[in-house]
């Protein structure tokens, strides 16, 4: 069949409408990264501010001694992801707390029903999965943090550790919100816990605290380098979750291999948790002993391998 060619006319007219649709894209495109520039934009202004007024590091490590203002770049660093986290949205900062609320809404009103008959399954379920969420969370922003604020490294001179400590402080929000929730549970069906309990499970979630930064500072100098480590830790800690005792009790498993468990870091958080807010029994001397030796070699090694490939980050970004 014959094709009726085009009159130029036409040709001239079809021409310039794809000429028009593509600047109108353009011009959509660059509104949009105009919107997401100003919000990260106002993140770079605040921070750089906050640091050129502090006085200069004399060191880049965490361990070691220096004169920068510490405290007030680390605070500057959690507000403005927050804000940049939630720019343009209506509530803002609220969402950081409404999401934790709203899903322990829906997990304790889901298992709750599903399994009405085993005693305080949904609240172990629901207290464990929000540890190992903040577990996983956290190690994931800390993982590329380095890498996602490289912007920073090379425009100030400051401890670029505190990007990585900062990078944690919304997974640690969110879990401190649930934690809240479920010790509001407990206090409203007349199971509030002791102080010595809370005092324990504020010290379970300090030195949980601890083994995030930990694997945080040495991952993040590792990723730079080895970019592959972000899909290798993302399929770790997903195979994890049923490494740890979330989804069932330690107890169906024989007692030669609770060992095993125990040395994937969020197990023993999570049953010792369990323990002194639900079973109002805190775990013995020698296993709180042993979380302690475990965070503080955790600390020493983070440290130590920031410390050996720290120094190199900017020449990987």
């Amino acid at each position: 069949m014959l094709q009726r060619r085009a009159h130029p006319a036409e040709r001239a007219l079809g021409s310039m409408r794809h000429r028009r649709a593509a600047i109108m894209l353009g011009r959509e495109v660059g509104r949009a990264q105009r919107q997401r520039g100003r919000a990260r934009g106002a993140g770079e202004v605040q921070i750089d501010s906050a640091i050129a007024a502090a006085p200069r590091s004399r060191a880049a490590t965490p361990g070691a001694a220096h004169d920068f203002d510490v405290a007030g770049a680390l605070w500057t660093l959690v507000r403005t992801d927050f804000k940049v986290r939630y720019h343009g949205t209506v509530m803002g900062f609220v969402w950081a707390m409404l999401k934790p609320l709203a899903m322990f809404v829906v997990l304790m009103s889901v298992f709750t029903f599903v399994f009405p008959s085993q005693d305080d399954y949904a609240l172990r379920l629901v207290l464990g999965l929000f540890l190992y969420d903040y577990f996983q969370e956290a190690t994931k922003t800390g993982l590329v943090s380095l890498h996602a604020k490289g912007y920073l490294i090379g425009r100030s001179r400051f401890p670029r550790w505190l990007l990585v400590v900062a990078s944690t402080a919304n997974p640690l929000l969110v879990v401190l919100t649930a934690s809240g929730a479920i010790l509001a549970c407990l206090a409203v069906t007349g199971r509030t816990p002791a102080p010595l309990a809370l005092a324990l499970f504020l010290l379970y979630l300090l030195l949980f605290s601890a083994i995030v930064i930990a694997f945080s500072l040495a991952s993040s100098v590792l990723f730079v380098r080895y970019r592959d480590l972000n899909q290798i830790w993302e399929v770790a800690v997903q195979a994890g979750l049923f490494v740890a005792p979330i989804i069932y009790p330690i107890d169906v498993l024989p007692e030669r291999y609770h060992r095993l468990v125990y040395l994937w870091p969020p197990s023993s958080v999570i049953e010792f948790s369990r323990a002194v807010l639900l079973d109002g029994a805190p775990p013995s001397l020698r296993a709180h002993l042993c979380l302690v030796a475990a965070t503080a070699a955790s600390l020493a090694a983070g440290i130590a391998v920031y410390r050996r490939f720290g120094p190199g980050v900017p020449e990987h970004l």
